[in-house]
């Protein structure tokens, strides 16, 4: 195990599939143009406590509509398919109809109710499924789902992506092992509120579904809703959590001891993948961490920590080394909440660059080559409350639009 993460460790090579109880796999069915896996699933050998968060957006996809469907029936999920290649959305009735017929054709090659099916989809939006590929893959892939397929399932849900995104960590709850591990897939139309990112949390924990929509919610709120590539936020953004109960702790609830152990190690989860999936931004070449301190309250926090990790302005100047503090707190005084134009301080990394909102004389060759590093990190101090937050993005390149410019085609 690796160093202790407060109460939790890191297991070196985890996967969605270590939690007891759950396999995953994946493989091509011919939605990409390559051979790269486009569908997968994650498979509980009984039925897992569940919970969603699903995207903002008013034009929300056919699938997400489905799982919901899904979950409301008795909070339980058994399978989760997902594609890649395809995102079945703005595809009317025929979408809706294609969704639950992937549900159908998932709950018959597992084996399990049809209301204990998820369905997810991420790829090109108007396009309809070609349903023949799809059917004919997901008769193919219950041989597919293992013990040992997490990674063909993490291939199996990229699309622009450039990498893999997976973590699993371990704590004890109640004096028994339990497990949280997560999966997901996003790299462009990410923004706040979600993004075209797909997030899979499993674990091992005894708890009600009630329980864990409540704890998904508040980890998304801090985690995946505070990360920027583009602004765009997607018709598909979907994370969902299952609980196979079979560590056998006692059932969690807020009112147990272990409690905020558990919370920790979710959030710690959930904020692995959001970094993940900011650093894996569509050409990106760093990672952007902005904090806001001291503000009135975490709404004002929030809000002003995205608008700054959000302006094209600030992602230019990183990815240019330019230690450009002008678009910084522009951005801070547009976010739509009142601050005090007399008292922010800014910092890049250790380097103070405002105080008092007035400039500070800075070495501006040492701040470009802080500025050229891999992670950068911009500190907001607004020296009015005692609120906080902190939103993750990256850099805005010009490899950005090239890969844009020519996505569907």
């Amino acid at each position: 195990m690796s160093t202790a993460q407060h109460n939790f460790v890191v297991v070196p090579e985890g996967s969605v599939t270590t939690p007891k109880g759950f396999q995953a796999g994946g493989l091509h069915c011919g939605l990409k143009k390559t051979e790269r896996h486009d569908l997968g699933a994650i498979y509980c050998e009984v039925p897992a406590s569940a919970a969603g968060v699903y995207t903002l957006n008013q034009f929300q996809a056919a699938p997400l509509r489905v799982t919901q469907e899904s979950i409301a029936q008795g909070g339980k999920l058994q399978a989760m398919l997902v594609n890649s290649g395809n995102a079945n959305a703005c595809t009317g009735q025929q979408g809706e109809d294609d969704a639950r017929a992937m549900r159908a054709a998932g709950a018959k090659a597992f084996g399990v109710a049809e209301h204990l099916v998820g369905v997810t989809s991420t790829g090109v939006i108007g396009e309809l499924l070609p349903m023949d590929k799809v059917l004919g893959g997901i008769e193919k892939l219950r041989a597919q789902v293992k013990a040992d397929g997490g990674d063909d399932f993490c291939q199996a849900i990229l699309t622009t992506d450039l990498v893999k995104k997976e973590l699993c960590v371990q704590l004890t709850v109640g004096g028994q092992t339990v497990h949280i591990a997560g999966a997901a897939k996003g790299s462009g139309m990410i923004h706040p509120n979600m993004a075209t990112m797909l997030g899979f949390v499993t674990t091992d924990a005894n708890i009600e579904s009630a329980h864990l929509q409540k704890l998904l919610n508040d980890i998304t709120d801090s985690t995946f809703n505070m990360i920027t590539v583009d602004g765009d936020t997607s018709t598909n953004d979907m994370v969902v959590a299952m609980a196979s109960g079979l560590a056998g702790n006692d059932s969690l609830t807020p009112d147990h001891p272990d409690w905020a152990a558990f919370a920790a190690g979710f959030n710690y989860v959930g904020e692995y993948l959001a970094k993940a999936i900011a650093r894996d931004g569509e050409g990106a070449t760093k990672l952007i961490e902005v904090t806001v301190a001291h503000a009135e309250s975490r709404e004002a926090a929030r809000a002003i920590a995205k608008t700054v990790i959000g302006s094209s302005l600030v992602k230019s100047a990183c990815f240019g080394a330019d230690a450009n503090w002008g678009r910084i707190i522009a951005a801070v005084g547009r976010a739509g909440y009142p601050v005090q134009t007399e008292t922010v301080d800014i910092r890049l990394g250790d380097i103070p660059v405002l105080e008092q909102s007035r400039p500070v004389k800075f070495d501006e060759e040492r701040a470009a080559e802080y500025l050229k590093g891999e992670l950068v990190q911009i500190y907001v101090d607004l020296n009015m409350g005692d609120a906080s937050a902190t939103a993750w993005g990256c850099d805005l390149t010009y490899d950005y639009v090239r890969i844009n410019a020519a996505y569907r085609t």
